[in-house]
């Protein structure tokens, strides 16, 4: 349960990595320390206004107001340059956990559990907010799902994801279809901190393990399959919840990179590239 709770998790997070590399082009190595950031974002919001749950509505406010400038000067002159956007996502990257050490320090952190209640689940008692984390995730992917497929403008980005030319070509403003990309991958990492941030410590290097598993996750998923990508996530972090029951969490994890290496060598693209 623990390891798919916190595929669920995964999954806001790289889809959120997948989406901006499927449609911008940019291979963001900043996506874990906005993730880190949602957290950080939480920790303050839950401290100032007393309620944890005001930061699900908060922290997204934020981020859109930070990463669309971000998107529109800092990014958009690298975008398709994957060498570039690895270079100036790095430095997005250590400016975000510098600002975060410098404000918040360097001593982890954990928000109280905001729902401290527990379930009878399979002969324990289970943490009611895990399942609540469940629950708000696959309302958030859901919606995604609806936004891509059932409404015109998720056309209109799924479009600009297959062939940004042609959709340029037939008079769609790819301009702002980046914009929204960014903003809405950012949004999900984000909210994936804000999640996790009652369940882990919140600390200013949190991010870097996150951003390891997620690009695991996009390329055994397959670049740009959003579909893939989901199943990525709920499939390797399931399989090592359950590795960690008989091995040790580092033997485990270097399971799941065995996986990745293997899934390289018999499907390049990842199992899921249409």
């Amino acid at each position: 349960m623990n390891g798919l709770i916190w595929g669920l998790i995964i999954a806001l997070i790289a889809l959120g990595l997948s989406l901006i590399f499927g449609v911008m082009g940019i291979v963001n190595m900043a996506h874990g320390d906005i993730y880190m950031a949602g957290a950080v974002l939480s920790f303050y919001v839950t401290g100032m206004l007393g309620s944890f749950w005001l930061s699900l509505i908060v922290v997204p406010a934020v981020i859109i107001l930070v990463s669309a400038p971000v998107e529109r000067f800092v990014l958009r002159p690298y975008e398709g340059h994957h060498s570039s956007t690895m270079i100036a996502t790095v430095g997005i990257s250590f400016i975000i956990q510098q600002i975060a050490l410098g404000t918040y320090g360097g001593i982890p952190k954990k928000i109280t559990n905001p729902w401290p209640v527990s379930f009878y689940f399979l002969g324990v008692d289970y943490p009611g907010y895990r399942f609540l984390v469940a629950c708000i995730s696959i309302l958030i992917l859901g919606g995604l799902w609806l936004f891509l497929y059932k409404t015109s403008y998720g056309i209109l980005l799924r479009a600009s994801m297959q062939d940004r030319e042609m959709a340029s070509a037939m008079g769609i403003d790819v301009n702002k279809v980046l914009i929204t990309t960014f903003v809405i991958g950012s949004v999900l990492a984000a909210m994936g901190g804000v999640l996790a941030a009652p369940i882990n410590q919140v600390f200013y290097l949190m991010g870097n393990d996150v951003i390891l598993l997620s690009f695991i996750v996009v390329i055994i998923g397959g670049l740009g399959s959003l579909k893939g990508t989901l199943i990525a996530a709920l499939s390797l972090c399931s399989l090592e919840g359950v590795l960690a029951s008989v091995l040790s969490p580092i033997q485990a994890k270097a399971a799941i990179f065995v996986i990745m290496i293997m899934v390289l060598i018999w499907r390049p693209k990842g199992l899921f590239t249409e």
